[in-house]
């Protein structure tokens, strides 16, 4: 259940009640894609950063150790020691991003595995079973999330298949959180919204899927290429289209100015790789901008990442130290990148919900965004 508990313009804040805990919005899911996050960094760690929901992923856990080796250890919760919200993709992305692997039809998709070959079907029954077996407290419905750019014959086509998909995930949930042995009988259903960047198809669809009364509403299909321009153009005219007091999640986004800019338009949910796949690589981010800590001018910089940074990182370590295990491509580097990376998106979100709800967003935004712009020119 949603409430709405604050809105400063079309920005809002609110409380998402789950079985497995509240969620204060808006917030940053951080992205552990096969129940781990990459750079080894535990559950425990993700509890001392204010991680508030963690991401898995429905076709990578499918592929590997298997949906069913999960349920038979207790469920996604308990596999991974994590007793917060935990929400599951619903395998379509990771079918979008197979194309040459793949074959839509309207039943579901046929593909092969991307480890071992081996022929795969998934279709919206399959990620519906799949994800009842994670246990997760979110799951996400199985769509297409078409190429950009796409022809708007294919674009409606493509939204229209979603459309029917979302309709069986529904059905499918609603019996799987009846049987006797599903882990999560209160198993939440997200639907998504399509239609690239055609305006026209977009509304459409968030009024027919708004129309099925789900728990919340997410907009697919975004941060595949186009500008972030048309980007913000689509949130702009989708968001007021679905459910105000449900919530609404941006996937796949993205920078920090992003989902500054995303917040402004309606956005409650955020995920997005680049915090842990940027840190991986000696990128930090900061109040500043972007760090790159490879960079040889850091040799001797005794500073922590960021001064004034409440991360467990930037408590004890320098900059010349972590670029120093970064350069020795010890797992130490990474792990403490990410971990302040991590904390640097949760503590901007609780910044967010802070000034959403004393009415002071807009300043709040202009402010970090002008800190990020700076810093970046300063640091070329």
């Amino acid at each position: 259940m949603y409430r709405l508990i604050e809105q400063d313009g079309r920005a809002k804040s609110g409380e998402f009640t789950t079985v497995h805990g509240t969620i204060q919005t808006p917030v940053f899911m951080n992205v552990g894609t096969a129940a781990a996050i990459k750079g080894a960094v535990s559950t425990m760690d993700l509890n001392a950063i204010g991680t508030q929901v963690e991401l898995s992923n429905t076709y990578h856990l499918h592929v590997r150790p298997g949906d069913k080796v999960v349920k038979k250890m207790g469920g996604l919760h308990k596999f991974m020691v994590w007793d917060k919200p935990i929400l599951t993709d619903s395998g379509g992305f990771q079918v979008f991003s197979l194309a040459g692997l793949r074959k839509i039809k309207e039943e579901g998709v046929y593909f092969n595995s991307h480890i071992d070959g081996r022929k795969i079907f998934m279709g919206p029954e399959e990620s519906m079973q799949i994800q009842s077996n994670l246990a997760s407290t979110i799951a996400m419905a199985f769509d297409e999330c078409p190429p950009h750019p796409a022809t708007r014959e294919y674009m409606q086509d493509s939204v229209d298949r979603t459309t029917r998909w979302l309709e069986r995930c529904k059905k499918e949930m609603n019996r799987l959180n009846q049987l006797e042995d599903t882990i999560n009988k209160k198993q939440m259903l997200f639907g998504i919204n399509q239609g690239g960047t055609f305006e026209d198809i977009r509304i459409e669809h968030a009024k027919r899927i708004s129309d099925m009364d789900l728990d919340g509403y997410a907009l697919g299909g975004l941060a595949v290429g186009e500008s972030h321009e048309e980007m913000y153009r689509i949130l702009d005219e989708t968001v007021p289209y679905l459910p105000l007091h449900k919530p609404v999640y941006l996937m796949g986004v993205g920078t920090p100015a992003n989902i500054l800019e995303a917040v402004d338009r309606g956005v409650d949910f955020f995920d997005c790789v680049y915090p842990t796949r940027n840190g991986r690589h000696g990128h930090a981010y900061t109040n500043m901008g972007k760090l790159n800590l490879m960079n040889a001018k850091y040799e001797l910089d005794d500073r922590p990442i960021e001064e004034g940074c409440g991360c467990p990182v930037c408590a004890h370590y320098s900059r010349a130290y972590i670029r120093h295990l970064l350069k020795a491509k010890e797992m130490l580097g990474m792990r403490l990148m990410v971990l302040h990376n991590l904390y640097f998106y949760n503590h901007m979100m609780e910044e967010i919900r802070e000034a959403i709800r004393n009415k002071n967003y807009k300043e709040y935004k202009k402010q970090k965004l002008e800190g990020f712009v700076r810093s970046d020119m300063e640091s070329e």
